[in-house]
Formats: C-alpha cells, structure tokens, sequence
C-alpha cells in the first residue's frame, strides 16, 4: 500500500463520515493517524510488510524536490499530527465555528490521494522534515 493510496482512503472515510454524522467514525480515523504518528507503525508500512513487497518510498509525494532536512522527525509523521490536531480542534473544541475545516481536510487529503500531490506533505517537507 503506498501513502498515495492511504490518502486517498482516509479522504473518502473522511467525507463519508462527515456526510453520513458517522462521528464515532472520525474519532477513529483521528485516534488511528494519532498513534500512527506517536508509534511510527504506519499502515501504508505495515501492509507493506504483510504482502512482502518493498515499502513505500520515503520521497514519494515530493515531487522530485530535493529538500534540506534539519531534522529526523518525518514528514509523514507531522502529517498525521498535522490532521489528527486539526481534525480534533475543529471536531470537538469548535464545532460550531469551524464547521467547513473537517470538509476542506476532507476534500484536500481526497485530492492529494488522486493527484498525489500533498501540499501539506511538501510544506512539512520544504520545513525540514526528513
């Protein structure tokens, strides 16, 4: 499984649960990406290993860029603290005021699995994680 195809199933999980008010849903995909990132056990990586073929590349989804890295902290990790933070902020602290932020991360992490092309991701990237 590549992060490209984790993307793209996280959006539509995502907007299937906001459209349907499946919360318990969006607690678990917020829940799952916080401790893929505390842990570093990644399901793109763990199903990888399962099927017996190589793992993602760590540079896919940058476009070719060779970024300067300042840190060992990965981008794919910040990723996941990134919309597991934003998704719970919106969720649960300001529902009411930031109503349209779970549908814009939906929609965005749903193109970024179509194209991908994460701009968050490269953001991270361009930041100096590795």
């Amino acid at each position: 499984m590549s992060n490209r195809l984790y993307r793209l199933l996280f959006g539509a999980l995502l907007l299937v649960a906001l459209y349907f008010d499946l919360y318990p849903l969006i607690h678990v995909l917020v829940g799952m990406a916080v401790l893929e990132a505390i842990t570093n056990q990644r399901i793109p990586i763990l199903v990888s290993r399962l099927r017996g073929v190589p793992e993602p590349d760590a540079s896919e989804g940058s476009l070719g860029i060779a970024f300067h890295t300042r840190t060992g902290f990965e981008a794919e990790r910040g990723w996941r603290l990134m919309v597991a933070s934003m998704l719970a902020l919106s969720l649960l602290a300001f529902p009411e005021q930031l109503w349209f932020v779970p549908w814009f991360m939906g929609f965005a992490i749903l193109g970024a699995g179509v194209s991908g092309v994460c701009p968050m991701f490269l953001a991270l990237k361009w930041a100096g994680l590795k």
